[in-house]
């Protein structure tokens, strides 16, 4: 169970883009980083082509490191840490480590 999922709210905690929030759009979990919609955007120089008629500087989000982000508790409004427990059926949850509250 991973602690970071796709859909999830952030705030960035260090880089170049700190202070950002954002919704997670992808996780790449065989290199430990996440895409955050509206943060670290990338810029690439694109040649017309048959698929894409128009040419040009084209941006779109890059991934960043796991460890530059956590996770914003959608209970307390506020980044905190995530932490395991099982709630009463025996389903592993995630809780956060602020406000104790579980949350999917």
């Amino acid at each position: 169970m991973r602690k970071l999922r796709k859909g999830d709210q952030v705030k960035v905690i260090s880089g170049n883009e700190r202070g950002k929030e954002g919704e997670i759009l992808l996780v790449l979990t065989d290199k430990d980083r996440v895409l955050v919609r509206g943060v670290n955007f990338l810029k690439r120089h694109q040649r017309p082509s048959a698929r894409q008629r128009e040419g040009g500087i084209i941006e779109r989000e890059g991934p960043i490191h796991i460890s530059n982000v956590m996770v914003i508790c959608p209970e307390c409004d506020r980044p905190a840490r995530v932490g395991f427990q099982r709630n009463e059926d025996g389903e592993k949850m995630r809780l956060c480590r602020k406000c104790k509250e579980m949350f999917e």
